[in-house]
Formats: C-alpha cells, structure tokens, sequence
C-alpha cells in the first residue's frame, strides 16, 4: 500500500480513507461537503469511507473532514475480493456477469458498477478438482430482475441453486417487497431493506443522504448509506430490518416509509431494479474453529443473534460470510481445494498483524512473496493477504 497525505491508503488502486464520526448525521455533514467531487462515499453509524479513483481530490477531503473534527484511521480500509480459477476464464465471466450484473473489469475479472459487492477475479487454472467446492455466494435481487437473469434451471432444496460451467454454486434467491403497504413501496427485501433512488443533482443527494441519516440517527438505527453518481443507496443491513437483530424497540418498516416520504418530497426516484445484495457461504466439518480464523484473518465480528453463523464487518463495508456444516464423512471433498478463494487487500502496517492473528486461529501460512501471503483456514480454505 502507498500513503496520499496521512490519511489516505491506496488500496487495490483506489485511494480509500475512513473518518470516524460520532453520528450518522456528523456523517452526512462530511458527504454533503464533497457530494459534488467524484467521490464514492459510504456513510455508516460510526463514520464514513471515501473512495477516490485518484489522490486528486484527497486533500480537500481530508480538510473537509478536519474541518468538521471528523480524525481519520487509516488502518481501516480493506477490501475483500473473490478469486475464481478456471480453465475457461471466458464461461465463468458470462455467467457471473448475468448473475451478478456486473461489468467487465479491467483485470479481466468483474467488478459491481456501483461499487458495493466484492470484485470477482477469474486465474487461469489448469488443476482438476471435480468435486463441489466448499465455498458458494448467495446473491439475492429482486424476484423479476431474478427471474431475466436466471442462468439455466435450477436445483436444491430450495429451487434457487445454479451452477456455472466450472460447477461453482450460486443461489440466486429472489427477493420481496418490504411489505404490501404502499408507504414503503420503494424497498426491497433482499436479506436486507433497500431502497436505491435517482436523483438529479448534488443537492437532491445531499439532501436524501441528510434526511435518511437524520430519520435514522433519531431512531438510534445504524443505517447503510451510500453514495454514488446518480444515486443514493439506503440499506438496513442483513437481516437488520428484523427486532431481534438489532435489539431496537424499533419497527424498521415506520423507518422506511419515513425516508421514502423525504425522498419523493424531495423528487428523488426509486428504482426497484437495483437492490441486490451479496454474501459468501463457506462449509465447514468444525465451524466453531474455521469461523474463529476467518473472524482473525478479516477482523470481523459475530452475529449478535444466538444461534446464527454469521460474521460481518464492523462497519458493514465488505461482505458477510456464513458458515454451514459439512458432513464430516465427505473426506475427499474436504480434501480437494477449492476452485474459490479470497483476496484480502489491506495497509502495509496491518498485514504481518492480521497474518499472526490468522495463524493463532488455526490458520497456516501456504507461502508468500512480496506483499503476497497465501494462507489457509483449519479445513484448507484459502485467503491471500496483499498489501500494494
């Protein structure tokens, strides 16, 4: 990783800072400084990340910022990616690209246009490894949008499960309405609550992302907020919409038909098409230990709710990871290794950190190179950590 100002790291090419925030409403104030830059801000309870494709306009964020007591840490900004290895690169990119809606990224592999899900990088791969793999995505996208995209039939238990030419498993689940009540018309329930609205100038983005952050803020609701050119994303989390998530004397549904009462009165426009939300789903024979090294190795948290495998990142900026359990007697299929995993892109200073912490979860070190350092989990199931 290179440094641009103290603040900034440069993370898989985009320079990427995090300002901690007491308040989503402290928040919006910094987003609302730097709407008008070309800038991709996530607005979160804790504070807000901005992406800039170049240092350009780093300063005049990070003075922003200062301006509004706002510190940064640059320790914080990651970026976790998922890495396919094919034989036939070229089958595996058009089938995510339908599944995903993603478009081509300039490394060959995919990467989500607005800059939510994580990057899909296809290796050329001439090993065999005939068995499933360990390791599936769940994406989960409005039920009509669901229905142009599905690749082929489906299979499983649930009628959701597509497989690409390699045999790497998705399940492509359709989402729902938030509810049957026209106060909350614009929300999708796609394991979490979203709402994707257009707006027309920088103003009208500041204003929803004030007005969202505001509603939630009052609510004491630790709100996803996102902003992008065009659009503002407003997101509850997995599964947050539900009381027992969140622990909040809270119906999520008044919530969302406030911020969609503020975002049509101030003519923004929802578009139903948009929300989609992503998650990565490994197997595990002993999921309490391989749960433990990937909450190490990604500095991840548990789920607050008994009983569910879940982990997530604190500021909800990368992608949950679920854990189910493998039959214990599937000893070749947890043998084989996996045509699926992860790359994790973090600061320089964090690497040999996150590398110890992996390792005394039960991880081990595979092999390195500069800035490279492949590692596995209890039951072989692969991350690199790269820095630069």
């Amino acid at each position: 990783m290179t440094r641009i100002g103290t603040d900034w790291q440069v993370v898989d090419g985009v320079a990427t800072a995090w300002f901690d925030a007491p308040s989503l409403t402290e928040g919006a104030a910094l987003a609302g400084r730097i709407v008008e830059l070309p800038a991709v801000v996530d607005l979160r309870a804790t504070g807000v990340r901005v992406r800039l494709d170049s240092g350009e306009h780093a300063e005049t964020v990070s003075a922003a910022a200062r301006d509004l007591g706002l510190a940064a840490d640059p320790a914080v900004p990651q970026r976790l990616s998922v890495v396919f290895e094919s034989a036939n690169p070229s089958a595996l990119r058009g089938f995510w690209q339908r599944v995903l809606d993603y478009a081509p990224g300039e490394d060959g592999g995919l990467a989500d246009p607005l800059r939510r899900d994580p990057a899909i990088r296809i290796r050329q791969s001439a090993e065999p490894r005939p068995l499933r793999n360990r390791v599936h995505l769940d994406v989960v996208r409005p039920a009509a949008v669901v229905e142009q995209a599905r690749p082929g039939e489906a299979s499983g238990p649930y009628g959701v499960c597509h497989a690409d030419p390699d045999g790497n498993e998705v399940d492509l689940v359709p989402g729902d309405a938030l509810g049957e009540d026209t106060a909350t018309a614009d929300w999708q329930a796609v394991f979490s609550a979203m709402a994707c609205y257009r707006v027309t100038s920088p103003a009208q983005q500041r204003d929803l992302a004030a007005a969202a952050a505001a509603l939630a803020g009052d609510a004491g609701f630790p709100l996803l907020v996102d902003l992008r050119p065009g659009l503002v994303i407003i997101d509850s989390g997995k599964d947050q919409a539900d009381a027992d998530a969140h622990g909040l004397e809270l119906d999520f549904t008044d919530l969302a038909a406030a911020i969609q009462t503020a975002a049509r009165e101030l003519g923004a426009t929802a578009d139903p098409g948009l929300p989609r939300f992503a998650q990565l789903f490994l197997d595990a024979a002993d999921v309490a230990a391989v749960r433990a090294f990937w909450v190490a190795a990604l500095g991840y948290t548990h789920d607050r709710r008994t009983g569910v495998s879940d982990i997530h990142d604190p500021r909800r900026l990368n992608p949950v990871l679920v854990f189910q359990e493998l039959d214990a007697a599937e000893t070749e299929r947890r043998r084989q290794r996996n045509r699926i995993h992860f790359e994790l892109a973090v600061p320089s200073e964090l690497a040999q950190t996150r590398l110890a912490a992996a390792v005394a979860a039960g991880g081990r070190l595979l092999d390195e190179s500069a800035g490279r350092w492949r590692i596995a989990d209890p039951e072989g199931n692969e991350m690199a950590i790269i820095v630069g």
